[in-house]
């Protein structure tokens, strides 16, 4: 019964190497010397994932329509044995969310990570990408899982960060994966998201419409706190932004892409020209440039948020597997989940000086905290 914790504690491998000037995990420092610039170029999936593939899923119907089209969702992965952590992204981001995390997780234990692109989001295509209520999105988790594995699936944890983290609940709640071990939580709880909701559409609001290119998209994510990694969010990104169909040269579009990025700038460059010259020559190469924009307009899902997230704290103390909540903060718990944690029906951990997007802020903490958690269920697996 010992012989699966005792392999787990043999997998303690040594970290993979940094890459050259950076390190997993480490929180991005607001202000470099002088004349010192922070590379913010891109980074591909296969530095973290070994393999990226679309899985074919037929789509949801009734018995009385033939099966036509396929869903394909984009699902990236490593590892070839043990059990299977699968991860799920938050709002308008996409698998690659997790890509320094699985790479950190990978090297410390024997397991299998599947990330993938929700419906909407990434390069996941669906007939209805709209869709995005909870039931669905469950229903493609599950989906997903059979795809993948068949009839008889492996043991799987299920990690969502926050709507993810919300569609993990419903999917776990309604046994979409009967092979489901353990349930872990990333920075979502009922209350707050209710709250936030209020001020969800002036935060959509406050962000730029495009970008200049990958580069600056990046350079805003880290500027603007969305993600503090600043390796994170190299390869996070990439898969949030897309190319804009048509070039765009309004106006507008010339305001989105200088606010936050063009003012920084100036604080980073030693000399260099004034903040209207740049933004001049901004508008200019505006017109030459094919512009980048978010891959799914946040905006526009809203029907579907409450949904998410109402009863969620109530639906997550009913899952019967083992579970853990990770905050970035303990003034996140609402009265529901305060109870249920003094009653010990779930294990939970608080991360502070994170971001909301707590994995890619800090990936190597969190292994940290799922390391134990993650050796306890499976000790329980193979008892």
């Amino acid at each position: 019964p010992h012989t699966m914790e005792k392999q787990l504690h043999l997998n303690l491998l040594a970290s993979k190497p940094p890459m050259a000037g950076l390190q997993s995990g480490s929180n991005v420092k607001l202000r470099m010397g002088p004349g010192r610039k922070r590379d913010f170029t891109p980074l591909p999936w296969s530095q973290y994932f070994e393999t990226m593939e679309d899985v074919e899923i037929l789509p949801f119907c009734s018995v009385k329509h033939s099966f036509t089209a396929l869903y394909t969702f984009r699902i990236y992965s490593s590892g070839s044995h043990g059990p299977v952590l699968m991860l799920l992204h938050g709002g308008g981001h996409s698998a690659l969310s997790w890509a320094v995390f699985t790479s950190v997780i990978c090297s410390r234990i024997n397991c299998r990570v599947v990330a993938m692109d929700l419906r909407g989001h990434g390069d996941t295509k669906v007939k209805n990408p709209d869709d995005l209520s909870a039931e669905t999105m469950a229903k493609d988790v599950g989906k997903a899982v059979e795809a993948l594995y068949g009839e008889n699936p492996p043991p799987i944890m299920i990690i969502g960060h926050s709507m993810g983290g919300a569609i993990a609940v419903h999917t776990a709640a309604a046994n979409h994966v009967p092979s489901l071990l353990g349930l872990c939580v990333i920075d979502v709880v009922e209350g707050t998201a209710m709250d936030a909701l209020n001020s969800m559409q002036n935060f959509l609001r406050s962000r730029p419409k495009t970008f200049k290119s990958v580069e600056n998209a990046i350079e805003w994510s880290v500027k603007s706190g969305q993600i503090r990694n600043v390796e994170s969010a190299r390869v996070s990104m990439v898969g949030q932004v897309k190319k804009c169909e048509e070039p765009l040269s309004s106006p507008g579009v010339s305001r989105s892409i200088s606010e936050g990025i063009i003012e920084e700038e100036e604080e980073d460059e030693e000399g260099g020209e004034s903040n209207h010259k740049r933004k001049k020559e901004d508008d200019q190469e505006i017109k030459k440039e094919c512009l980048y924009t978010w891959r799914i307009e946040l905006s526009k899902t809203e029907k579907y948020w409450e949904g998410w997230f109402k009863g969620l704290s109530s639906l997550f103390l009913t899952c019967s597997v083992p579970k853990l909540l990770l905050l970035a903060g303990v003034d996140r718990l609402d009265k529901d989940l305060t109870i249920g944690q003094m009653q010990g029906k779930f294990q939970m951990q608080v991360l502070p000086q994170c971001g909301h997007a707590v994995h890619e802020d800090a990936p190597e903490k969190v292994c940290l905290v799922c390391w134990p958690y993650l050796v306890t269920m499976f000790h329980r697996l193979c008892c």
